[in-house]
């Protein structure tokens, strides 16, 4: 029977490319993708994936106004194990709160916050827009999803962990910033996968491959 992947719909700008991208993908592996705002869904769900562009706050409050999707994809994901998959804001909304327009409390899945990027070197523009590198953490370097490689960026604000060792992935912008945070089932990364090409696809296809 084909996997199910749930893509939580909560009004994120990026939910159609992000689909499109997984059904492409999803296709090759046998999986289905299913766009929801469901919690029931997304409980019986074999793996979930919540985009996000935009403010932090904006997209939490999102999140939250879908009642009991958070509680349904603690569940899933924490009890149940389903390999999660955050992209950009969905993968800041992993960090423990954003200072994006005010605090803002985050799931607090990975401890940490979110902040805005500020280059030491004012020729150093943000937003963090365009292609760069992506580079393993020397102990993520057996990680099954991400790789070292490149891809589109966007944003203007960054993950900021508290332990240095749920930090998968690295890129530069004037200073080094996250791009990908990983533990367990839980795997966020800050570039656009679906506006990625070949590398952002590939990433996409190692998820719903992922073995945890």
């Amino acid at each position: 029977m084909a996997e199910v992947i749930a893509l939580i719909d909560y009004g994120a700008g990026n939910l159609h490319s992000v689909h499109n991208a997984l059904k492409v993908v999803g296709e090759a592996v046998g999986a289905n993708v299913s766009v929801t705002a469901d919690p029931q869904v997304v409980r019986a769900a074999d793996r979930i994936v919540l985009p996000g562009v935009g403010s932090f706050k904006a997209c939490a409050e999102g999140l939250l106004a879908i009642d009991g999707m958070v509680e349904a994809m603690t569940e899933r994901v924490h009890v149940g194990g389903a390999p999660f998959l955050g992209i950009c804001v969905g993968m800041q909304l992993l960090a423990t709160r954003g200072l994006e327009h005010g605090s803002t409390a985050g799931l607090d899945w990975i401890s940490g916050e979110i902040r805005l990027i500020e280059p030491s070197d004012p020729a150093i523009k943000v937003p963090h827009m365009g292609w760069n590198d992506v580079a393993l953490m020397p102990h993520a370097k057996d990680h099954a999803v991400v790789e070292d490689g490149e891809a589109y960026f966007l944003h203007s604000y960054h993950f900021s962990a508290s332990n240095p060792k749920d930090v998968a992935a690295m890129t530069d912008h004037g200073e080094g910033l996250v791009a990908a945070v990983a533990r367990d089932n839980i795997l966020g990364v800050q570039f656009h996968p679906e506006k990625s090409q070949a590398y952002g696809l590939a990433t996409l296809t190692r998820f719903l491959e992922w073995k945890v």
